[in-house]
């Protein structure tokens, strides 16, 4: 995330002298925060709740089985259904409460469009401020916190927000979230914000957090959770083919970096750590529809769901999944930048770390959806190419090569007996001769 720079000489006197975030005293109620020698935690109708999250709106069903307690959502116009369901599989929620950046300062310089949007998130909390599994309100979702006085009408807008939700619902704390861990937002929010806890989207930079909390402690020792963490994004140092693909891991090795990375560098130790929100609880488009996704799009579970199983609750999923070790298309993996012709047939395998029983295999060629101009990807779900792929052939296949020049992708969805399934992909390159 960006930084939120707000740095006055009696706000930084200020913010080194108190040493923590700003909160509401931890007075009885449904759920709040409570310190006590430094240390920190949340209470759910009168005793303690360790977050054991996902981000995601389905499935809270394998959730509850997987030992999860909490879900993170940013769907409002269905939060009635959400939250229902949630209650029903004893699943809490912490509510997403998607608001403009500080970056769009014509938002912020209206004050019609503000109080507009002001007076709809007060309608969301009245209405269910009371519901039985709300479990925290979250505005934004990685905000920046600039520090310049032209950011004066964002941060009234922010604060109104928070004062509103603590009047209007004081049972549920506030939160707001911020890409990684930038100290100068830190700052700012702690200064300027009344926030109940601060949340970090980290992903790469995991294996830095412990001493980066650390490096703030002169100005801010509250309460933080992780509202999301995972396997590298493909903005995090992921490698690339030689035109920009994004080579993504197979959904084996994503599950062994779930284990790894929370055994070595998730702060549980830390007395001021909450929890945190394994992403993505679902099936989502982003950079490709396997990347972060836990499920495929008609709820089979991939091995990650049996590592987070792991991590909850200390046991494996009774059944195996299929152990994939890597794809092959013509006898190369994706770090040899394949290219292939127009019309040309290829042969694409999977090769398997030990020998399972698969029921079938499923193959598809998209086209990449790595290259967007302002460096987002789109979320909206692609349709496979149509007419390339022969008959079922099991773990090996042979296509024809798309007729249209560009970037590519060749998968493959392997499901065992068991209804679960693993992943793997290899983008390739088709250049016409001319």
């Amino acid at each position: 995330m960006k930084a939120i720079k707000i740095f006055l000489s009696v706000s930084l006197l200020v913010a080194a002298v108190v040493g923590c975030s700003r909160q509401r005293d931890a007075s009885p109620g449904k759920v709040h925060i409570q310190e006590k020698n430094g240390k920190y935690t949340l209470y759910r109708d009168g005793k303690p709740f360790y977050i054991k999250g996902a981000s995601g709106d389905a499935h809270f069903d394998a959730l509850k089985r997987a030992g999860g307690n909490t879900v993170r959502v940013w769907d409002t116009l269905n939060l009635a259904k959400i939250l229902d369901s949630a209650a029903a599989n004893e699943i809490a929620v912490v509510v997403g409460l998607p608001v403009f950046n500080s970056d769009y300062m014509a938002f912020y310089n209206s004050g019609t469009k503000v109080a507009k949007q002001h007076e709809a998130f007060k309608s969301v909390i009245s209405r269910f401020k009371k519901h039985p599994a709300v479990l925290m309100w979250c505005i934004g979702n990685e905000l920046d916190f600039p520090h310049k006085p032209a950011y004066l009408n964002f941060y009234k807008a922010f604060n109104d927000l928070t004062e509103m939700i603590h009047r209007e619902d004081p049972d549920h704390p506030v939160t707001t979230t911020v890409l990684n861990f930038n100290s100068k937002n830190i700052f700012n929010i702690n200064a300027r914000c009344n926030v109940d806890l601060i949340s970090f989207n980290i992903f790469g930079r995991l294996s830095f957090l412990r001493d980066e909390l650390k490096g703030t402690s002169l100005f801010w020792n509250g309460p933080f959770m992780l509202a999301e963490w995972g396997i590298n994004g493909p903005w995090d140092g992921t490698e690339q083919t030689a035109w920009g693909a994004y080579i993504e891991d197979t959904s084996t090795k994503k599950a062994e970096l779930y284990l790894e990375r929370y055994k070595t560098y998730m702060p549980v130790d830390n007395p001021r750590f909450l929890g945190a929100f394994a992403f993505f609880w679902g099936n989502k488009q982003e950079g490709t529809h396997t990347w972060f996704s836990m499920f495929d799009e008609n709820g089979a579970e991939s091995e990650v769901v049996s590592a987070l199983q792991y991590i909850w609750t200390g046991k494996k999923d009774a059944h195996s999944f299929p152990q994939v070790k890597y794809m092959l298309l013509d006898k190369k993996g994706a770090r040899d930048n394949i290219i292939l012709s127009p019309g040309n047939y290829s042969s694409a395998e999977v090769l398997m770390l030990e020998k399972a029983k698969i029921k079938t295999v499923k193959w598809q060629i998209f086209k990449e959806d790595w290259y967007k101009k302002n460096k987002i990807h789109s979320t909206k779900k692609l349709k496979p190419i149509e007419g390339l792929i022969g008959a079922d052939q099991g773990l090996s296949v042979n296509f024809k090569a798309p007729a249209e020049e560009g970037p590519y992708r060749i998968f493959a969805a392997i499901y065992d007996e068991n209804g679960h399934f693993s992943t793997a992909n290899t983008p390739f390159y088709v250049i016409t001769d001319k």
